[in-house]
């Protein structure tokens, strides 16, 4: 890993939080000041929840800040504000420069590195000139984890596979907040793929 930039910009969705999540920011935070962007879909001024998104930013912070505390900067401006479609297609939509921009602006130091696992990401973080490191994705998605998580609700056992799958502090924080597991358990996935991004339905248009 590079050591000329002094800090790295993490985008990511953290629904849940996991302990690939975990190794990757530790990992960053050896040689950067972390910046993490929990990714946000507004809509008239509330964020948009779907089975595929189911944790509030405000949630997905307190993951992060229960295992790093004030080690790394938590930040609300990777967010898409309706209709999402506005922001498309990507490098073409002033709205997806502006995005860009506005995390940016974030970013007190002059050098800065970006990071993600996946292959398509990083061909468009180079794009945005956000400086992606070459990174192999850790295994344990945070999809498979909501999968066990929902699969508890559905199945109606005790078997918290998923437990092992977070940090321990981030699976309290889960069960604390349980009714939100619930609540999307048994819904359908109300998101889109649009060029390889996931975006609710509501407010897309």
């Amino acid at each position: 890993m590079s050591t000329t930039a002094a800090a790295a910009i993490y985008l990511v969705h953290l629904n849940p939080m996991t302990n690939a999540h975990k190794s990757i920011i530790s990992t960053l935070k050896k040689d950067h000041r972390v910046y993490i962007f929990p990714v946000r879909f507004i809509k008239d001024g509330l964020e948009v929840n779907t089975r595929s998104f189911p944790f509030s930013y405000e949630l997905r912070k307190q993951m992060v800040e229960s295992v790093f505390g004030g080690s790394v900067t938590v930040l609300p401006d990777y967010t898409f504000y309706a209709p999402y479609n506005k922001y498309m297609p990507p490098f073409l939509s002033s709205r997806s420069w502006e995005l860009r921009n506005q995390i940016i602006t974030q970013i007190n130091e002059e050098r800065f590195v970006s990071y993600t696992g996946d292959k398509a990401e990083r061909l468009m973080l180079k794009a945005y000139r956000l400086n992606p490191l070459k990174a192999d994705r850790l295994e344990v998605s945070a999809s498979s984890v909501k999968e066990k998580l929902y699969r508890q609700v559905v199945e109606g056992g005790t078997d918290e596979e998923w437990c092992g799958k977070v940090p321990e502090v981030v699976a309290e924080i889960i069960k604390k907040n349980w009714n939100i597991v619930d609540k999307f358990a048994r819904t359908e996935d109300s998101t889109m793929r649009v060029m390889g991004m996931k975006f609710p339905k509501e407010g897309y248009k």
